[in-house]
């Protein structure tokens, strides 16, 4: 097989990719280790920041996203049973964010490139990147019981943080920069409205706590546990309990309670590869970077990146010039570590250290308080969270 761009990995960032290239008139094959239900539903990230609903939008992806997504203008924290809103319009310059599950995403995305794009194949297992470093790269990959090479102009690697693109770039050229926490986060669905119509973040003694939605009739909660929990080892009722107290307030809010669907428990960590890119091997979204999941920055993240290469390709082709291609990894990379800063600083915001002294509980509430007393503090907040801007 032979195509212009290899994209390896069916997740939003892949397939948002060859929407893009579709657009551009640029071809490609997008290769997915998994079979297409697997993809359609796995749990992940949901909530997109404004410039990735505008991308989607822009993509001819946002129909079903924009009759059935929740639009949110803000977010509510809490501590010591008080109360504060964060007005996202009114910091930001009318910048919002919606609530539409990467599930979705995915189911939309598909849909489009089975109809009109390039080839997307299913159950089709990369099995290395070769020639990254020459102007033919090559993708070996495994697809109905046999080996196949996929012949390129460009790999883009949207494969994960376990995938084989970022394994092609030598290690001697590298480097890496991470942090793990010493904390989990204990996520549940429930079958029950939603208690709060925004997102609801709550720093208590016990840990963090966030009350989220994926529908109307579907809550998504996480309550902060230790790393290395066993989801299994949480009675229904004994997570009703604890989010009730860590959500608890001074007035008459109530948390609504109902069967829970899923129980899962995700590690929190930061990680950061550079460079993105080696020769004509670009990486994007988890395969480069992390982030801990309290910014909302994950999926955001891997959009950014790919409309960073997809510009740049397109510039190439229009004008002749690489210089933008050249530039990917730095450009993407500025993106990348200012969400690794509004991660690290809404995590050690919220999230309780299992050694926390005294201090650090004072200095944890004294930021809290500074941005419901300061409008810059508020904004800052605001503008990380309804996203940095695409270059």
């Amino acid at each position: 097989m032979r195509t212009t761009v290899g994209i390896i990995g069916a997740g939003p960032a892949g397939l948002l990719l060859a929407r893009l290239l579709h657009h551009a008139g640029i071809d490609s094959v997008v290769l997915e280790s998994r079979d297409r239900a697997y993809v359609e539903h796995r749990q992940r990230a949901g909530i997109l920041e404004q410039g990735t609903v505008d991308v989607l939008r822009a993509a001819g992806a946002g129909e079903r996203m924009d009759r059935e997504g929740l639009p949110h203008d803000g977010i509510e924290l809490r501590h010591d049973k008080k109360r504060h809103r964060v007005d996202f319009p009114a910091l930001t310059d009318g910048r919002s964010v919606m609530v539409y599950a990467q599930t979705e995403v995915c189911k939309d995305l598909i849909a489009l490139q089975l109809k009109d794009g390039g080839p997307l194949l299913f159950e089709a297992e990369a099995l290395a990147v070769e020639g990254a470093d020459t102007d033919t790269p090559r993708v070996r990959f495994r697809h109905e019981g046999r080996e196949d090479v996929l012949e390129c102009e460009y790999v883009v690697g949207c494969d994960g943080f376990w995938g084989v693109a970022r394994q092609a770039i030598p290690a001697e050229l590298t480097k890496v920069f991470e942090r793990a926490y010493p904390f989990a986060w204990l996520g549940i669905l429930a079958d029950v409205p939603p208690s709060h119509d925004e997102l609801v973040y709550a720093r208590h003694d016990r840990g963090f706590a966030l009350l989220s939605m994926r529908s109307p009739s579907v809550s998504r909660l996480y309550l902060q546990v230790p790393e290395g929990t066993d989801a299994g080892s949480w009675e229904d009722e004994e997570i009703w309990d604890e989010l009730e107290r860590r959500f608890e307030t001074d007035d008459d809010w109530t948390l609504e309670r109902g069967p829970i669907t899923q129980k899962s428990v995700t590690p929190m960590r930061s990680y950061v590869h550079e460079p993105m890119r080696h020769g004509r091997l670009f990486l994007a979204g988890d395969a480069a970077h992390i982030v801990p999941p309290t910014g909302a920055k994950g999926l955001n993240l891997a959009v950014g990146d790919v409309v960073t290469f997809a510009r740049a390709l397109t510039h190439e082709k229009e004008t002749g010039s690489a210089e933008r291609l050249d530039a990917y990894s730095e450009t993407c990379l500025r993106r990348v570590w200012q969400a690794e800063r509004f991660s690290y600083d809404m995590t050690s915001l919220l999230h309780r250290a299992p050694d926390a002294t005294p201090f650090e509980d004072r200095m944890q509430l004294a930021r809290l308080e500074r941005i419901a007393g300061s409008r810059a503090a508020e904004t800052d907040l605001a503008e990380g969270y309804t996203g940095f801007p695409f270059e």
